[in-house]
């Protein structure tokens, strides 16, 4: 009774779940961890592999460039992006940020990024998870009180079918 008076809680009212992955793809609408489309387009725009212009001895990697279309630029999502082969084997994954490209004249915003992959020739295209990655989780191990929910899938890595 003391317990309920002074609005403690139990350790059994904090539960943590993951979201589904969603179906990657070259333009995806991006959906937050309950699978609800949160209104914003992002695209990988072209893709090609050359060396980064300040490691060029190191060979080929994936650059590409991506757009969101309709994130807000303060507090915009992020989304996984991955080179992966012809049957969709991820060979490598980052994570791009709609907060960190550059804002377009019409609203977009664009940007653009590496990927070092281990055979780079094995690369087909380069796909977009649309979970939103911005989520800031607090999981029941951190916050009994505040934390448990849905969270973002863990990061898209090599090897992950997409």
């Amino acid at each position: 009774m003391l317990c309920a008076l002074s609005g403690c809680s139990f350790p059994l009212g904090c539960t943590d779940t993951t979201a589904e992955r969603g179906e990657a793809g070259v333009s995806v609408q991006v959906e937050d961890t309950y699978g609800q489309r949160l209104g914003v387009t992002a695209e990988v725009v072209d893709w090609r592999l050359e060396p980064h212009p300040q490691v060029p001895a190191e060979g080929d990697r994936i650059h590409f460039h991506y757009r969101f279309d309709g994130a807000d630029e303060m507090n915009g999502p992020a989304v996984d992006a991955c080179a992966v082969d012809e049957q969709r084997v991820a060979l490598g994954c980052l994570t791009v940020y709609s907060d960190m490209a550059w804002p377009e004249p019409d609203g977009t915003r664009t940007g653009d990024e590496w990927l070092s992959v281990e055979r780079p020739e094995r690369v087909a295209r380069v796909l977009l998870i649309p979970n939103d990655q911005s989520y800031d989780p607090r999981y029941c191990e951190q916050d009994l009180k505040d934390g448990g929910g849905t969270h973002p899938p863990e990061p898209a890595e090599a090897g992950d079918q997409l």
